[in-house]
């Protein structure tokens, strides 16, 4: 052979191999994977491109990645969706969450603990909605979707969220239409009077507008009947948040405080199509709820956080510890993830959200589950002990890694511009 052929052969190999090793911008390696849409439970590697998931096999071959993560010993599952956040932060002291200051900033609390998508639950109605799409929405790394609140100021507070005349379901119902890319649902919070029409209102919107409405429900003293609401008023796919929640006398409790047994109604309406999502919030849940349900078989199909500057700075943490309480309780993993990826995807009508699929935008958490001893407690003090908790290792967000807690990237850097 001569040296001119040689030269050109082993330029050939150089190329060749260099594009060999950039074929995938991420492979994922070693982890154990958990994508309930896809019934995957196992030792399976992850292969990204140009911001989608693009092989899902064993043993993809480490030197095709630009970037490798090491997720031997760690749970590889779709980017959490948290479907109960309150993210209309401002600077307005009289408004609460509608642009005040007990909403949160999100990209601060995502994706360090593994969420990818968060739903803002009603803090802006169709009158404060397009300030909200341009200061958290647009601004946001983290996908922000949004619950439409009924009443058109959203949740300002006081007598704003008690006006009948600002809850228009024909008016909601059009805006969330025409907005349909950032809204999923009709939200009704904080109402107190003893009556069903904002109930009856904001389910119409929710008719008119094809998507499912979220109702924190109570406030009346007698308080109105649980049982009514699920089976005469809420459709089938309308969410019934705060739903582990053991408050005063102003709302109903799911499990009787008696029995300590879920009431009959609750599983009916669960059978029926109504979605119970945790919506942990500051005080809206309670062992006492939760674990007679959970050891009934009652499982939620959205854990959600609630998440204001109340609820993260007092028993509930964020959405990893929300999840771990959940396990704590007897919640099998697999359950857990499910309620944290694709049943809230199913939910608000984004099935491209919350799986692993081929093709897929790759939102991934990589978890690992923390050993030791933990104390998790409620806000009446009642404490669990438990000897592992979820923490987040690494957050992968549209294909790019934006949270990597110890450094398990090869090389190591984030791309979160």
């Amino acid at each position: 052979m001569k040296r001119k052929q040689i030269v050109v052969l082993l330029m050939l190999l150089l190329v060749t191999g260099i594009a060999r090793a950039q074929t995938y911008n991420i492979v994922i390696k070693g982890g154990h994977l958990i994508d309930p849409k896809n019934n995957i439970d196992g030792i399976i590697d992850i292969a990204i491109n140009d911001g989608r998931i693009v092989l899902v096999a064993k043993d993809i071959d480490r030197k095709e990645g630009k970037q490798v993560v090491d997720a031997s010993g760690l749970y590889v599952t779709p980017g959490l969706i948290d479907i109960h956040g309150h993210l209309y932060q401002g600077t307005n002291a009289d408004q609460q969450y509608m642009n005040g200051p007990s909403a949160v900033t999100p990209d601060g609390f995502t994706f360090r603990v593994g969420v990818t998508t968060i739903v803002d639950a009603g803090c802006a109605g169709w009158r404060t909605f397009p300030a909200f799409k341009r200061q958290t929405i647009d601004k946001s790394q983290t996908r922000v979707l949004a619950f439409l609140n009924i009443v058109g100021e959203g949740m300002r507070g006081g007598p704003f969220e008690q006006n009948l005349k600002d809850m228009d379901p024909k008016i909601t119902a059009d805006y969330a239409m025409n907005n349909a890319s950032d809204i999923v649902g009709i939200k009704l919070a904080h109402y107190d009077g003893p009556d069903w029409t904002p109930v009856d209102r904001a389910v119409e919107a929710g008719r008119l507008a094809g998507i499912p409405m979220m109702i924190d429900f109570g406030g009346s003293n007698p308080p109105l009947s649980l049982e009514e609401l699920f089976l005469k008023h809420l459709r089938p796919g309308d969410i019934f948040t705060h739903c582990f929640a053991q408050l005063t006398s102003a709302r109903e409790c799911i499990v009787d405080p008696q029995t300590s047994k879920v009431k009959p109604f609750v599983w009916e309406a669960q059978k029926r199509g109504i979605v119970f999502d945790v919506g942990y919030g500051g005080i809206s849940f309670s062992y006492s709820q939760g674990i007679p349900a959970i050891k009934s078989g009652f499982y939620p199909q959205c854990v959600s956080t609630d998440l204001h500057i109340g609820s993260m700075n007092g028993a509930m943490k964020d959405m990893l510890l929300t999840m771990s309480k959940f396990m704590a309780m007897g919640m099998d993993l697999k359950s857990v993830i499910n309620a944290s990826t694709w049943l809230p995807a199913m939910v608000i009508n984004r099935k491209e959200l919350g799986n692993l699929s081929v093709g897929a935008e790759a939102d991934i958490a990589i978890l690992a589950i923390r050993e030791g001893k933990f104390g998790l407690f409620d806000y009446t003090g009642f404490k669990l002990e438990t000897n592992k908790k979820f923490e987040c290792e690494m957050t992968i967000k549209a294909g790019k890694i934006v949270y990597d807690l110890n450094g398990r990237a090869n090389p190591v850097f984030l791309i979160n511009k």
